[in-house]
């Protein structure tokens, strides 16, 4: 029993995610402990070409637009050979799914009409959705790559967001004609039709880690965004609350994550007097009586340094609980949610465009490197 305490210990003291129950072959925290310490060592310690397989992704005709894990989330820290699978939009009108350790190609769609801007990926459902320049949303079998349903918004800017409600996934789709839209899968069709800020377009974050959330974003700097509560979204027949109140943030709000070790907490980027803000909110969803009602509450605030301007790319991302990265330019900047500085890395010749967090690395590229770093 000492060793159990001793070994939990350890664990937690160590890394901000540890879960024996869904990593295959950690039946005890002594087991998880020792196999992901030899993992870590042998990530600072390898060698490229030696301990590392590089396998280059050729087959597209154009550029890569986007790309999304098809494989689920627990192959990322398993015992034994897994099978990974990743997806990529082209310009060439294709998406294709490819065998990571091998570099083949698993299948490709046939070519689209347009070139291909988003690809998202429902690992549970083994499901891949793509977005085309016009707004056209399909869906695709993860195994197959066979064509399971088409949706048009006619909309050359159409954000869109998948989520999960009792194990049926759902899409969320946000177009320039004021509209959200939500569509059943696998067949996309329309669920429901809303309209949270007449004449102004919006953006949307994506879905909150419990499921129930997603932040609108208006476009139009008069406008401060509210959330909206999924299950209303997806069954617009319930007499339920569909958005909360304006957030208490200034206008402006342009770059959102969830913290994603919490249900749902997000921190917001949002701009006041030329200067770049940080605030994170808890929300919840709270019965009373017969109504349902969206609770706000502010976690923390702080101002972002006037030196760090930001030019074409706002890149975030939260790390556990209580941390959000941050690029700036060539740094990566880990931040508390009260603003306290707690690192910086500066690994990158160029412009830092993506940050990924996969529960203990971090994977940040430019256009020319990726930088792995276990946390």
């Amino acid at each position: 029993a000492v060793t159990v305490f001793i070994y939990r210990n350890m664990c937690l003291n160590q890394w901000a995610f540890c879960n024996i129950s869904v990593t295959p072959g950690m039946q005890t925290w002594k087991k998880y402990y020792l196999h992901r310490s030899n993992i870590e060592h042998k990530m600072i310690s390898g060698q490229p070409s030696v301990d590392y397989t590089c396998k280059a992704i050729r087959g597209h005709q154009g550029e890569i637009q986007d790309m999304a894990y098809l494989s689920p989330n627990e192959h990322t820290f398993a015992m034994g050979k897994v099978k990974s699978i990743v997806c990529t939009a082209s310009g060439d009108g294709t998406v294709k799914a490819w065998d990571v350790q091998e570099g083949t190609q698993i299948w490709s769609s046939p070519k689209q009409e347009m070139k291909l801007v988003q690809v998202i990926t429902i690992p549970q459902h083994n499901l891949v959705v793509t977005r085309d320049l016009h707004g056209t949303i399909k869906l695709w079998h993860g195994d197959t790559g066979k064509e399971l349903g088409a949706f048009s918004t006619e909309s050359t800017f159409c954000p869109t967001v998948a989520y999960t409600i009792n194990n049926k996934p759902f899409l969320s789709v946000a177009t320039s004609s004021e509209k959200i839209y939500t569509l059943a899968v696998p067949d996309l069709s329309q669920i429901s039709c809303i309209n949270p800020f007449p004449n102004c377009s919006v953006d949307l974050s994506p879905c909150s880690p419990d499921g129930q959330s997603i932040v609108v974003l208006p476009l139009d700097s008069n406008e401060a965004p509210k959330v909206l509560y999924t299950h209303y979204a997806t069954n617009p027949e319930d007499d339920q609350l569909m958005f909360s109140s304006p957030l208490p943030v200034n206008k402006c709000a342009f770059v959102t994550c969830w913290l994603p070790a919490e249900p749902a907490r997000i921190a917001l980027m949002h701009r006041i007097d030329q200067c770049d803000n940080i605030t994170t909110f808890d929300i919840t969803i709270q019965k009373s009586k017969n109504k349902m009602n969206i609770m706000v509450q502010q976690v923390g605030i702080f101002r972002l340094p006037k030196k760090h301007i930001f030019t074409e790319y706002r890149t975030i991302a939260g790390f556990g609980k209580q941390m959000l990265l941050i690029a700036f330019d060539r740094e990566l900047k880990l931040y508390s949610l009260n603003g306290t500085e707690l690192n910086t890395f500066q690994d990158h010749m160029k412009m830092i465009t993506s940050i990924w967090v996969v529960y203990t690395v971090i994977i940040y590229y430019s256009p020319t490197c990726c930088i792995i770093r276990s946390t």
